[in-house]
């Protein structure tokens, strides 16, 4: 292992120091361990190995097969290179194998497996690669298990049910996706659980009600939404819990906040002021708990990101190149505005990392102080002077409100009657969210340059903007004039503000100035999914079939949190494919919540307003206006076969007995021969048997009887492929085909008596049959029935 410096006493059984070893931590630790009753005679036999934090260049030996009896081999911390030799899964006498924090490469051999009796391995913090071998599902007696820090690949294996003794497993920046296995819920042993860092699809929390022993629990950043479960805190032995970077929902108990629990990381890692002493000039200090800064200071970071205020303000900040060396310390200021009273600062660490070296739990950056001094203090040094000039400025202020109020009232009573039906709209409104100047939209905007128009539609046009921060936004521009504008402003902001999902559309921020009203969204650069499929896009963008399987997946996850995982159950209203934008990495988010609703489930909902649009509406919405959940299920159905087919639901009519694609689609589930609704433009590039579930799993949503319709966890949970999709009698159902289809063959031939109108008809009066706006934000105004 290239040790020079000892020499091994056969006659102790130590290793005798024969030249100066250099440690790299006081923790270092050379020693060798024997026993002399393991077999008859008189000889003894080498059982442990332990050389720990020596930085030896060497390679484990095959040779080491020589030792029969040996039960541990501990080599932390040293840069020993090489594969780990197969070899080794014929001491089956070893108990723990420790090899963290050294340069082994290669893949774990699958003779591990052999090792019956070991009950400790780690491997963490190596350049490991490949999958974990099926054969470590045999370690039955495992208790710890370490792969933190690898480059491992594939999918968390669902054999670690087999380790029913495990006590600690930690799987932190180790390569492997997720999700977590819901056989995790076995492993009732477990005292320490720490995953993080783990690409994969959304999940919910995983099921760890029997693991009632935890002590530390650690899922980072691993992809889970939904509500934390109750149970967690229930969990007496529980010293540390953290959740940080998911989409979790729920309540940390008031009397763990009252008891002074600071252990609990359930967002980001962050620290917030909520001081409002009233005095202007008051420097309001924005400081770690011990624990946040131990939390930090724990972490061995060179890269991390920092955000403050929802937006991102140092990206791959590498603290060692900043300082310059050890001990320099680094000022950085930022400006930030702050609402509420409350200014919220992120620390994400953004690189992988280890907890071990130089010496556990004192290394690290340490960011000593965060503190916030507001740009327009007054306070002056000085006593007496100090106090009376805080005087003159507490009059100058009192004065100048004074008269800002007697002209704001003049103001308002000139304006009153001109803003009379606008100020209904907004009485009581109280923003929960970002709130931008016209000023600042207008040098986003270049003053609402042409050039920058990325949309226009029947409530305003879309520009893209850039905000001084360098962001990217795109401002909706509602209609000063529209009275269903500003409804739904109010409406979306009041939704879209509270919710937070990978497929929801992120808002920014809005603008109330005057008789202007503004939505400042996140920027999609592939605009919306219409254009993608049905042609419209100018770029020349082709949805592979993976991708249009992915856009559908994405669709259901975010309407099974609208419909079951927030807090708010929201019903969107107006699934289509022009409400549905794709990011840079063809991702889809939902947008346009301008007609969501809330949905109490213990109540039947009958909506005295009908809106959205024809050909997805659900038949029993359309015609008698009951809306619950089960109608985004529907218009999902219709989505969902836009997408396989690239064809509209609406404008796409496959024959003359037929009114639309839903309609055809129908009449082919008799038959079974969905090939027909395939996009042609994909060519033999589809995968057939993906593309007949997404179809039925469309008709099924589609339904004419919403009990019939499945929830959309359920829809996910079928093109995730876990749950088969049923299958249904396609005459069965509340609703006769004629009244599934009734409401769009009524207003097709309303259309046909008023064409001549309709040809003239500005943006506001655009048939969406027909019509499709280039870009979401700027949508068409929906069909609405009274």
């Amino acid at each position: 292992m290239g040790a020079t410096g000892w020499r091994f006493n056969g006659d102790t059984c130590n290793l005798d120091l024969i030249a100066e070893v250099p440690k790299l931590t006081p923790e270092a630790n050379a020693t060798t361990g024997c026993e002399c009753n393991i077999t008859n005679n008189t000889d003894c036999h080498v059982v442990r190995i332990t050389l720990k934090f020596y930085s030896l260049p060497g390679v484990l030996s095959p040779e080491l097969t020589k030792l029969p009896y040996l039960k541990s081999i501990s080599l932390l911390g040293n840069r020993i290179t090489g594969k780990i030799p197969p070899e080794l899964g014929n001491i089956t006498t070893l108990t723990k194998l420790d090899l963290e924090a050294n340069y082994l490469s290669g893949t774990v051999p699958s003779q591990l497996g052999r090792l019956s009796n070991l009950k400790s391995l780690i491997l963490s913090s190596n350049q490991l690669t490949g999958t974990l071998p099926a054969a470590l599902g045999e370690l039955r007696n495992l208790t710890n298990f370490r792969i933190n820090d690898s480059n491992f690949s594939g999918r968390i294996p669902d054999f670690i049910q087999n380790w029913r003794q495990l006590n600690r497993l930690e799987m932190v920046a180790s390569g492997l996706e997720g999700p977590i296995p819901s056989s995790i819920s076995l492993l009732e042993d477990l005292a320490d659980l720490r995953i993080g860092d783990m690409a994969g699809p959304m999940q919910r929390f995983p099921p760890l009600n029997n693991a009632s022993g935890l002590i530390r629990l650690v899922l980072r950043n691993c992809n889970l939404s939904g509500e934390l479960p109750a149970y967690v805190w229930m969990i007496r032995e529980l010293e540390m819990l953290f959740l940080t970077s998911n989409m979790l929902s729920g309540d940390i108990p008031d009397s763990l906040l009252l008891n002074g629990a600071n252990r609990t990381y359930l967002p980001a890692p962050s620290i917030s002021s909520v001081q409002d002493t009233g005095v202007p000039c008051t420097l309001i200090a924005v400081e770690m708990t011990r624990e946040l800064k131990k939390a930090i200071t724990t972490l061995f970071m060179k890269e991390m990101q920092m955000l403050t205020v929802g937006r991102l303000v140092k990206k791959n900040f590498n603290i060692e190149d900043e300082s310059g060396g050890m001990g320099n310390p680094v000022v950085i200021p930022f400006n930030a505005s702050v609402t509420n009273n409350i200014l919220e600062i992120r620390f994400y660490w953004a690189g992988k990392g280890t907890t071990r070296f130089p010496r556990r739990g004192v290394y690290g950056p340490l960011v000593s102080a965060v503190s916030v001094e507001p740009y327009f203090k007054t306070c002056l040094a000085g006593g007496k002077k100090k106090k009376n000039k805080i005087a003159y400025v507490g009059i100058a202020v009192g004065a100048s409100c004074f008269v800002l109020l007697v002209l704001a009232v003049i103001w308002w009573k000139r304006s009153l009657k001109r803003n009379k039906r606008k100020d209904k709209d907004f009485q009581g409104l109280e923003l929960r969210t970002i709130s931008f100047s016209l000023k600042q939209l207008k040098s986003a905007t270049h003053n609402f340059d042409a050039a920058n128009k990325i949309g226009e539609g029947g409530f305003g046009p879309v520009y893209k903007g850039t905000l001084g921060d360098g962001t990217v936004v795109a401002v909706k521009q509602l209609s000063s004039e529209s009275r269903q504008g500003n409804r739904e402003f109010l409406n979306e902001v009041g939704v879209i503000s509270c919710l937070q999902h990978p497929n929801l559309v992120k808002l920014h921020g809005c603008c109330i100035e005057g008789d202007q009203l503004m939505l400042v969204y996140e920027y999609l650069e592939n605009n919306s999914l219409s254009n993608a499929l049905f042609g419209l896009n100018k770029s020349g963008l082709m949805l592979d079939w993976p991708t249009r399987f992915k856009i559908c997946i994405g669709i259901a996850r975010g309407l099974a949190f609208l419909h079951e995982e927030s807090r708010l159950k929201i019903v969107h209203r107006d699934i289509k494919a022009t409400n549905v934008l794709l990011d840079k990495d063809l991702n889809p988010k939902i947008a346009d919540f301008g007609l969501a609703r809330l949905h109490e489930d213990d109540q039947t909902h009958v909506s005295t307003r009908v809106a959205g649009t024809i050909g997805y509406m659900a038949p029993e919405y359309a015609l008698w206006g009951y809306l619950s959940d089960k109608a985004d299920v529907y218009s999902f159905g219709v989505l969902a076969l836009e997408i396989v087919s690239g064809k509209s639901n609406t404008s796409y009519i496959p024959r003359d007995n037929f009114i639309c694609l839903l309609d055809w689609a129908c009449q082919l589930q008799k038959s079974q021969n969905y090939e027909e609704l395939f996009d042609e433009k994909l060519g033999s590039n589809i995968n057939k048997e993906e593309a007949e579930i997404v179809v039925k799993i469309a008709l099924l949503c589609t339904n004419g009887s919403p009990s019939i319709r499945p929830i959309m966890s359920e829809v996910v949970s079928m093109l995730e492929g876990q749950t088969c999709v049923p299958e249904i009698d396609p005459e069965a159902g509340g609703y006769t085909d004629d009244l599934r289809f009734k409401a769009m063959r009524d207003f097709r031939e309303e259309k046909y008596k008023k064409t001549s109108r309709s040809q003239n008809s500005t943006s506001v009066q655009t048939d969406p049959l027909f019509s499709l706006s280039s870009y979401d934000h700027s949508e068409i105004e929906p069909v609405e029935t009274r």
